[in-house]
């Protein structure tokens, strides 16, 4: 297993602490959007917060972390994830809501809390519909989409540190920006609380529909694909700049710039992430030739190189 590790015995320890399920040296494509990329040196399910905790108690403070939701806005490298790999499935996924507070586990796919809005007819979750993911990365990237974000439907948040123990984040605690929030990197999301308003189940099923239809409309969704790859520049929408560089459609190896939107990126089937980044970086070279613009990538790229 991990060359790198050996001298920590982690299997012993974790096998003695841990009720999660634990795999080794293990591949992890098929937990993202563009299927593909190496595998995990570690990848770990927790079963509840108790056990993460144990976990991260017992692992060495060398060893990196990285939490995965459902893989929508990330790029495994080809050589894979050092370190471990967080998983948050269904015990992580639960949804409550009371009065104009919906609380809601970091495993939550962003579409289910937008649905459990509609039913409670609470406002100011429809953006979510538009939202892929889960919640926890929603947080860690205070992702938005149709105008809102979720810095606007925010109230609090509980979160684990490196060291196993619980710490609740305000607001302000959180320095929201644009796809950016300024905490702690090895902060990980158990839950969070939003608060929404009372609205009109017609008018929010309405809104949602409307961006259900827009996405189906204008974005490649049945493909291999990680969503938008590239940050919107101030003032600026990243896909008219890169079709004004000429990148509509343009490949490398598998990967292809998607023809219906051109800030997504495509795995045709047989690509590498090698591939896809490759061709994210030539992206980025013509904008900046054609219109001065250096992209910044929204994508999240993680792991080593093959």
């Amino acid at each position: 297993m991990m060359v790198a590790y050996q001298d920590h015995d982690l299997k012993t320890n974790f096998a003695a602490l841990v009720r999660g399920k634990l795999d080794y040296d293990t591949p992890i494509s098929k937990y993202t959007w563009f299927k593909t990329g190496g595998n995990a040196d570690i990848l770990y399910t927790p079963e509840d917060e108790q056990d993460l905790a144990c976990f991260l108690k017992a692992l060495p403070n060398d060893v990196e972390i990285l939490p995965l939701g459902v893989g929508s806005n990330l790029l495994i490298r080809d050589g894979g994830v050092k370190g471990a790999v967080i998983r948050f499935g269904k015990k992580f996924s639960k949804i409550n809501v009371e009065d104009n507070f919906i609380t809601v586990g970091s495993g939550a796919p962003d579409i289910s809390v937008a649905k459990k809005a509609l039913n409670a007819e609470l406002t100011g979750f429809e953006f979510l519909r538009g939202v892929p993911g889960t919640i926890g990365g929603a947080l860690k990237m205070n992702a938005g989409a149709y105008g809102s974000e979720i810095e606007d439907v925010f109230v609090s948040a509980r979160v684990m540190d490196r060291q196993g123990d619980v710490h609740i984040l305000t607001h302000q605690d959180m320095g929201f920006g644009y796809r950016h929030i300024s905490v702690p990197n090895d902060y990980i999301f158990l839950e969070a609380t939003l608060k929404g308003s009372p609205g009109n189940f017609e008018d929010i099923q309405r809104k949602m529909n409307e961006i259900g239809d827009a996405r189906e409309e204008s974005q490649p969704l049945r493909t291999r694909t990680g969503g938008s790859t590239f940050k919107n520049p101030k003032e600026k929408s990243a896909w008219k700049l890169v079709d004004e560089a000429g990148c509509r459609g343009l490949n490398i190896g598998g990967a292809k710039v998607s023809e219906k939107h051109c800030n997504f990126l495509i795995n045709e089937g047989n690509a590498t992430a090698k591939d896809i980044e490759t061709l994210g970086e030539k992206v980025r070279k013509r904008v900046q030739e054609k219109t001065g613009v250096l992209l910044e990538w929204e994508i999240k790229r993680i792991g080593r190189e093959a």
